[in-house]
């Protein structure tokens, strides 16, 4: 028999209500309890429990440094119950000089580095201590100035925030993630945020634009530049949101470049890997070497060697672009508020909303120690009584059972002043003398005075505050580290400029298997070649200029020529570089300077003049360049001599060879071409009379026509009968040459 499942007295819930509380639970603890960090302090709960534990162990800035675990140990196991991984990792970023713009812990041992900040020793080697700049934390910790809470065991009692006499906060900075919330607030100079303190407290409905005469930007413990324009930082402070460019700075020392800063949270060793990258992959041939020459005097001193002659700021806009010497920060100001909630703030707000906490703060402060004041006097009246009464107050004291009640009830005495008497030592009797007892109800009286003038006044109010704010900017503050510097967008050299120029000959095979041999000297058809595979085409140009390939479907593809493989093996196929139409093959191959003009024509007969600029192509699937009828292919393209007058030669299948004016034909940057050769027939179709080759033959230079192993050279003079105009049928070659395999213009000695 089944049991039937008793739900008797619990709580059923539907399952979407559930999950959707659990869920909210949860991320108002991460953004509250863990991720963000409140504005009165601008701590999260981890770092301000470590702050307050250190200072419970008597942690002081002049005090002798402790093992870090115990400090650990103390944090976790009395007001942070983690674990003690997180939290010493917490604690080690509060020590780096390199991630805190004023660290809060003076760690001794090992640390971490720029380089690797996670290579910090263990808690157990690790000694630490608060560093001066934490008293403006804690210095007025027991003044009631802030609210308590128990910690997680209700053993203990923890401070909900610290009494920050600085807006902690925007001067070292946070960063945090949280649920459907992240926060992002750059460091900032002290002597600047106090100056613009002052500014607003003077001035409440102060702009950015106001506060940005004081603040001129983030400042980053490494230094480095920000580069970002003024309007942009003045939009980041007026939304609470956006990006920032930092970058490197560096100098020039005989003629070598030396990064004497990083931006934040860049690795000396990572970027020297970087640059290091692109000398080995022959992209940088401007660097001639590349040294590390930091130490404990010089943090970052990265020494880049550059070649005679090279523009160093060309070089370095290069790698800035292609580096980690400039970087992007982002900039999300959210922040819990003094009311609990998190949401965010600009720059106005943001200091708007600290002053109102040091506001509360010093009022608290004050009233505190005004009902210290108030309390000491109320005492010293008692006391004052007790030695004008001496010996009445001595009998009541040896002769009543309970002294307490008779001493109020025959001097008119509270409770308070009562206790005072009773707990008077005998030696302190002959001490009691009046004038002293007045005197410090003097001091007292004029303490109380100023005080209430004080709470009264919020003018006094204010300049308490202010002249607080700059005693501690005078005591903690420094000089800017980040230098503010508008520059251009930094901008990487192109490809051509980052390889070493060389004299190099490309030579396709007839089954399109393409290579660079060094050299113009190359006698392409006697290189090696595949089995089955032969010459096609070749041409002559330099390592640092794209490499152009035509196929029989009229598509042009370019790559660099130093990326082709070289000439001592026999070639890689382009169809492995690039996605040719089914049924393409690769028929020339063209190379120069932007400039540079080729001959490009179908075997229809049709052809142009083309600039090498126009045909670039990155697409692995080419650029359609010459129109090429349907069984149609395009012939090897012929390169044009700069600044000659040239002829142009084309030679048809069955021998007929026309030389005609370069004139004559256009320049287009793609399409069909005109008619270079007159062959007979309306449509095109396979078997009938085709153009084989075209070339550009300079003014006093020869035409070799070459037919199997046999060349045989037409001079310039001797051209007149195959001259004639364009789209003619020209010449016939003399018998036995009638079946020509290729023709090349050849330049006069």
């Amino acid at each position: 028999m089944q049991n039937s499942l008793n739900l008797e007295g619990v709580e059923q819930q539907p399952l979407r209500e559930y999950t959707e509380k659990a869920y909210l639970d949860y991320s108002m603890y991460v953004i509250l309890d863990r991720a963000l960090p409140q504005i009165g302090d601008g701590l999260k709960p981890v770092q301000r429990r470590i702050i307050y534990a250190m200072s419970e162990l008597g942690l002081s800035a002049g005090s002798k440094p402790k093992k870090s675990a115990r400090t650990v140990g103390d944090v976790i196991g009395k007001f942070h119950p983690h674990g003690d991984s997180a939290c010493y990792e917490a604690m080690v970023l509060m020590a780096q000089g390199f991630s805190y713009r004023y660290p809060v812990i003076d760690g001794q041992g090992n640390w971490g580095s720029t380089d690797d900040p996670k290579s910090f020793a263990a808690m157990r080697y690790t000694e630490s201590r608060l560093t001066p700049y934490a008293k403006c934390l804690l210095q007025e910790l027991g003044l009631g100035t802030v609210d308590w809470v128990p910690n997680f065991d209700g053993m203990l009692n923890e401070p909900v925030v610290l009494p920050a006499r600085l807006p902690n906060l925007l001067l070292n900075g946070t960063t945090g993630i949280a649920v459907g919330l992240s926060t992002d607030v750059p460091p900032h100079n002290l002597n600047e945020v106090a100056s613009a303190l002052v500014h607003l407290i003077d001035n409440p409905k102060a702009t950015v634009a106001a506060l940005m005469k004081h603040i001129k930007g983030p400042d980053f413990p490494t230094g480095g530049e920000l580069v970002s324009p003024r309007t942009d930082v003045k939009q980041i402070y007026a939304t609470g949101i956006g990006t920032l460019r930092l970058r490197a700075a560096y100098k020039i020392e005989n003629s070598d470049i030396v990064i004497t800063s990083l931006p934040h949270q860049v690795s000396g060793s990572k970027v020297l890997e970087q640059v290091a990258a692109q000398m080995r992959a022959k992209k940088l041939p401007q660097v001639d070497d590349l040294r590390d020459e930091s130490d404990h005097e010089d943090p970052i001193r990265l020494v880049i060697s550059k070649k005679r002659g090279i523009d160093v700021e060309e070089l370095m806009s290069h790698l800035f672009s292609t580096t980690s010497l400039e970087r992007t920060v982002r900039v999300n100001m959210n922040v819990i508020g003094l009311d609990g909630r998190p949401r965010l703030f600009n720059l106005v707000g943001m200091l708007v909303e600290w002053v109102k906490f040091r506001r509360e703060t010093v009022k608290r402060r004050l009233k505190h120690r005004l009902q210290i004041v108030l309390d000491r006097l109320h005492t010293l009246d008692g006391l004052l009584v007790a030695y004008l009464n001496i010996d009445e107050v001595i009998k009541i004291i040896r002769s009543e059972d309970a002294p307490k009640p008779a001493l109020m009830k025959r001097f008119k005495l509270s409770d308070m002043q009562a206790e005072a008497i009773l707990n008077l030592r005998l030696r302190n009797l002959a001490k009691l003398e009046e004038m002293k007892i007045k005197g410090e109800q003097e001091e007292l009286n004029e303490e109380r005075d100023h005080l209430e003038k004080t709470l009264k006044s919020a003018t006094r109010l204010k300049t308490l505050i202010k002249n607080e704010i700059l005693e501690d900017a005078g005591t903690y503050g420094d000089k800017r580290r980040t230098a503010i510097v508008e520059r251009d967008a930094a901008q990487a050299l192109d490809e051509t400029q980052l390889v070493a120029s060389e004299p190099v000959t490309v030579v396709l095979s007839q089954r399109g298997y393409a290579r660079a041999a060094k050299g113009h000297d190359i006698d392409a058809i006697a290189l090696s070649y595949k089995s089955g595979d032969g010459f096609l085409a070749a041409a002559q140009g330099r390592s640092n200029q794209l490499a152009m390939f035509i196929d029989s479907t009229g598509r042009v593809y370019s790559v660099m020529a130093h990326t082709l493989p070289s000439a001592r093996g026999q070639g890689e196929p382009l169809s492995s570089r690039f996605k040719p139409p089914d049924g393409a093959e690769f028929c020339g191959t063209m190379i120069g300077d932007n400039d540079q003009k080729y001959l490009l024509a179908s075997d229809a007969g049709y052809g142009f003049v083309a600039t090498l600029e126009d045909l670039v192509s990155r697409n692995k699937a080419g650029k359609a360049i010459l129109r090429v009828p349907p069984g149609g292919k395009a012939v090897v393209p012929a390169p044009v001599p700069k600044d000659s007058e040239c002829l142009i030669a084309a030679v048809s299948s069955i021998g007929r060879l026309l030389m005609f004016e370069m004139d004559e034909l256009p320049e287009l940057a793609k399409g069909k071409g005109n008619k270079l050769l007159n062959i007979p027939g309306k449509k095109y179709q396979s078997g009938e009379e085709k153009l084989v080759a075209a070339a550009v033959v300079p003014e006093d230079g020869d035409l070799q026509v070459l037919s199997g192993q046999r060349v045989m050279t037409i001079k310039w003079d001797d051209s007149e009968p195959y001259y004639g105009e364009r789209a003619l049928r020209g010449g016939l070659l003399p018998r036995g040459w009638r079946s020509v395999d290729r023709i090349i213009g050849i330049p006069p000695e």
